[in-house]
């Protein structure tokens, strides 16, 4: 059985993460280790005044004062109007957030080092705090950075001949929407241990993160040490999401406490601290105005996008990443002319913004898509009928939108074909009448979406960010006995790459995955990679991976050829073994020449041996589009507000499946995610700004028994510009979830004159609009 591209295996690691023999960052136990606890701020906004640290204790204690030589996060920009913050790892004068490192204790044990943390006395000045990003906006509110002279890391703006349409279009659409802040909750949260190697000369650290070799940058900038004399390892990641790509506070204090104190330093995340900490995503505010024809054919947009990202610019992605993908991406999938559109970054005393499966297109997927609804409704037309018509058509690929999108394939249309047919939207009016004549309410909806993966240099370079990726390295090695190695820079934590990559290696070379191993995430033994993120692991690591493989492939037909007296291009490879005709050697046989016996070679051999490391991107540098519609049934209850989903439907396309097994795994994994943010989860905080949802008893998460049994259907549309026409897919099926099931909720509710424009679209908020309309018709009649 080949074990190549398109293969449907099982996960080579899923053995170790299934039976307990993973190591994750809390797993590891080294001699003199000690645990460390963080005292954080209990007020959103202040001035500190005084931090007294416990008798004796002193040098168990560390605050601002003492990493006075550690330069704080600044993530720059080169974008017009951006203003830059600096966060240090320990805040320094002034707090902005509940949750905020203000000293690191350290002990024998994490309940001593916690023990500590309680009996470290601060004093802090309170300050009003900005929990509302709109009223953040207006003249006069308090300021986050008083330098600035207001409370916007960033505007940006999209031009374009909007009044003409006011004045001309048939059908004029103007709508709020709002999504919630949220915290990410991966199983295992953010941890750190790090140690000085006296006989490396180097600062080793464990983290979890995606991005190892950009937090080693990270470090050795801010603790001012050489680059070579830092080692970050990022051993087995249980989840990251977005939350670990980014530098941590936590990352810097633990390394420099570690070298201080000469003994290695560990911290870990608990829940209670990443859902105070930790809550900084997906919290987006629109105001859009949609111009259509009689038809509904969208003719243009005008759209004001208000983002609430916290108190601070992580580094490097900064805090402008969500807004400008916002802006850039809110057209999606569809075909229009004219659109203008204006976005604020906004400062607010709540956790840092960090970029989220997804990276705001599930706020613009939800806004774009409940527009298309409310667009078809007021043209009395179908909604899906509506959206075929305004997506682009397959005719007109490769196509370049209004935002200067390139993308690159696909039959958008067809996706929404497909999820009619597969949900049954045929015959769903009829039954939805006949349930309604019950007491029933049931509703049908729809998203399509655009994802934009592997996005290049140039998109990169254009967003203004301090770090800018380029080729992505792989390496490729036959070892003495005939199995292969491969070693990447990006990590896998989740996504199944150490299968996935082998896979590629496997296609080329046409060894068993079961003799390919896979290394990631270490900067002292793997090639260069700024890590995982936007999708790109495949397309990236897949594509150095494969060219790779493909040059060492030749250099093994080379050997082979020698060995069995023939020509090169007369060698195939097969099962692991070079054949010409019905001789054959095996990978072992040509390793054992190379390593062992050199003297069966020749004088004039290729002296690279067996061994490749290449650099790739793809052709182009502006991303390749994956795309797909998600189709709901849902249920509501007018007298609860609760929302039940009978049937769920995915159609994507994602160009070649290297692993289809792994393919259905993200996007069951995806549309979970898209359902909490949905119907779900919610960062709620008062008018102190305390946060409201700090434990899993507030922040509700979807279990088993909220979610539907999803159907996923597939077509491979090939990029003409990757290696195999891979495309990425990890971030892509938690963007449509919330606007195919509001589409649902308010397709069910239509009898009540209610439309629901805010997630999660909780019980309560439901039954509250079902109320506020029942309220006005009485009032009215």
């Amino acid at each position: 059985m080949t074990t190549g591209i398109g293969a449907r295996i099982e996960r080579k690691e899923d053995r170790r993460l299934l039976t307990g023999q993973a190591k994750f960052v809390g797993d590891i136990k080294l001699p003199r280790q000690w645990e460390a606890a963080f005292v954080r701020s209990p007020v959103a906004h202040g001035r500190i005044c005084a931090i007294r640290k416990p008798d004796g204790l002193s040098g168990w204690v560390f605050t601002a004062a003492d990493l006075s030589d550690v330069r704080p996060i600044r993530a720059e920009s080169s974008l017009p109007s951006y203003n830059a913050s600096d966060q240090y790892p320990l805040a320094k004068d002034k707090v902005r957030f509940v949750g905020e490192c203000v000293a690191i204790c350290i002990a024998p044990t994490r309940a001593e080092a916690e023990d500590l943390a309680e009996a470290v006395e601060i004093e802090i000045d309170p300050l009003p705090p900005v929990i509302d990003a709109l009223k953040a906006r207006e003249p006069g509110a308090p300021l986050l950075h008083e330098e600035w002279g207001n409370n916007l890391f960033l505007t940006t703006f999209f031009d374009g001949d909007i009044e003409t349409l006011r004045k001309t279009a048939p059908v004029v659409i103007e709508r709020e929407y709002s999504t919630a802040r949220q915290a990410m909750n991966p199983m295992e949260g953010k941890g750190t241990l790090a140690y000085w190697d006296e006989k490396a000369g180097q600062l080793v650290v464990y983290t979890s993160t995606q991005v190892p070799h950009l937090i080693r940058t990270g470090i050795s900038e801010l603790l001012g040490i050489d680059q070579g004399q830092v080692r970050v390892i990022a051993p087995d990641v249980g989840g990251g999401f977005g939350y670990k790509c980014v530098l941590q506070p936590e990352e810097l204090s633990v390394s420099w406490v570690a070298r201080k104190t000469g003994r290695p330093i560990r911290w870990t995340e608990d829940r209670r601290e990443h859902l105070v900490a930790g809550a900084n995503t997906r919290q987006h505010h629109y105001k859009l105005t949609a111009f259509a024809d009689e038809r509904g054919r969208l003719l243009g947009l005008d759209a004001e996008i208000t983002v609430d990202v916290g108190a601070y610019s992580v580094w490097p992605f900064t805090a402008c990443l969500e807004a400008a993908q916002a802006g850039g991406n809110l057209p999606g999938p569809y075909d229009f002319g004219t659109y203008r559109c204006r976005t604020f970054s906004v400062a607010t005393n709540k956790p840092a913004f960090t970029p989220y499966r997804g990276v705001a297109r599930p706020g613009v997927c939800f806004a774009m898509e409940l527009t298309i609804d409310a667009i078809a409704r007021a043209v009395g037309r179908e909604p899906s009928e509506v959206r075929k018509e305004n997506l682009v058509a397959a005719g007109k690929m490769p196509f370049t939108n209004v935002t200067k999108k390139f993308y690159d394939s696909g039959d958008y249309p067809a996706s929404v074909v497909q999820a009619e047919e597969h949900i049954g939207l045929a015959g769903f009016r009829a039954r939805q009448g006949k349930a309604r004549e019950e007491g029933r309410y049931l509703g049908i909806g729809f998203s399509t979406f655009t994802e934009q993966s592997a996005h290049g240099t140039k998109v990169f370079a254009a967003w203004g960010l301090p770090l800018v990726p380029g080729y992505e390295q792989a390496m490729v090695k036959i070892t003495p006995s005939g199995s292969v190695e491969v070693r990447s820079g990006n990590h896998s934590f989740g996504q199944g790459l150490e299968t996935t990559l082998a896979q590629v290696a496997s296609e080329w070379l046409t060894v068993d995955v079961s003799r390919i191993s896979v290394t990631m995430g270490d900067t002292g033994v793997t090639p260069y990679s700024t890590g995982a993120y936007a999708s790109r692991g495949m397309v990236m690591a897949g594509g150095a991976v494969s060219k790779a493989a493909e040059v060492l492939a030749g250099r093994v037909k080379a050997h082979a050829a020698h060995l069995l007296q023939c020509k090169p291009e007369d060698i195939r490879l097969s099962d692991g073994k070079a054949w010409f005709g019905e001789a054959h050697v095996g990978f072992e046989d040509i390793a054992r020449a190379w390593y062992l016996r050199p003297d069966q070679l020749p004088d004039d051999v290729e002296t690279a041996g067996l061994e490749v490391t290449e650099g790739y991107k793809p052709d182009i540098d502006t991303g390749v589009f994956t795309y797909a519609t998600h189709a709901a049934i849902v249920e509501v209850d007018p007298d609860t507000g609760e929302t039940a989903i009978e049937d769920y439907y995915i159609f994507e396309d994602c160009g070649r499946r290297v692993n289809p097994l792994i393919l259905e795994g993200q996007a069951y994994g995806g549309a979970t995610q898209g359902i909490g943010t949905a119907l779900f989860e919610e960062a709620l905080y008062d008018a102190n700004g305390q946060p409201l949802t700090s434990t899993l008893a507030d922040y509700i998460l979807p279990g088993p028994a909220e979610l539907p049994h999803f159907r996923l259907g597939h077509t491979e549309t090939l990029s003409p510009y990757t290696r195999h026409g891979i495309k990425g897919v990890g971030e892509g099926a938690a963007i449509a979830p919330a606007g195919a099931i509001v589409n649902a909720i308010n397709d069910a509710l239509s009898p009540f004159a209610v439309e629901i424009n805010a997630i999660p679209a909780t019980p309560e908020k439901v039954l509250g609009e079902i109320l506020r309309a029942r309220a006005a018709r009485e009032a009215a009649e």
